[in-house]
C-alpha cells in the first residue's frame, strides 16, 4: 500500500476535552466562599472549640464533621513569611509579594495567603495585617485580594 492510499483511508472525527459541570462545594464550604463574598472570613469549630481557617469540614484529630461556622479576621497576624522578588507570570500579584502564614484573630489555625504593598524589611513575625478585598466577588479565596501590614 502506498503512503497516499494510506492517508485517503483514514477516519478523522473533531473531538473537544472538557467537563460541562460545575463543582459543588458542598454545605459547609458553600457558606464559606459566599461570606468571602460578603467580606467575612469564616472558620470552623470543633467540638474541642478548637476554630480551623481556613474552614475545615471534618477535624483532622477527630474525624467528626465541622458544621459550626463562626467569623474569624479580617485582620492576624504573620506567622512565617518568603518573599517573591520577581513574581512570575502565573503569581496573582506582579509586584514584589510576600507569602505568608497568617493566624487570623479569633483563629487556631494559620491560612496561606500573600502580603503586598509593602518592602521585605517591613515584615516580621508577629507583624498584624489585615485584609484587602476584592472589587468583584467570585465566592472564591480571591475575593480576598491579598493582606496588607496593619501598623
Amino acid at each position: 500500500m502506498k503512503m497516499s492510499e494510506t492517508k485517503a483511508t483514514l477516519l478523522e472525527a473533531p473531538f473537544e476535552l472538557s467537563y460541562k459541570y460545575k463543582r459543588s462545594s458542598g454545605p459547609i464550604m458553600s457558606q464559606v466562599f459566599e461570606g468571602l463574598a460578603k467580606k467575612k472570613i469564616l472558620g470552623s469549630k470543633s467540638k474541642a472549640n478548637k476554630v480551623y481557617a481556613p474552614a475545615a469540614e471534618y477535624d483532622p484529630h477527630t474525624r467528626e464533621a465541622l458544621t459550626e461556622l463562626i467569623e474569624v479576621g479580617p485582620g492576624g497576624i504573620i506567622e512565617s513569611w518568603s518573599w517573591v522578588h520577581q513574581p512570575s507570570n502565573h503569581h496573582l500579584i506582579q509586584t514584589p509579594f510576600a507569602f505568608a502564614l497568617i493566624k487570623l484573630d479569633g483563629a487556631d489555625t494559620a491560612m496561606l495567603h500573600m502580603i503586598s504593598d509593602c518592602e521585605k524589611s517591613d515584615l516580621a513575625i508577629g507583624n498584624r495585617v489585615k485584609a484587602v478585598w476584592s472589587e468583584t466577588p467570585t465566592e472564591s479565596i480571591a475575593d480576598i485580594q491579598h493582606f496588607i501590614l496593619d501598623i
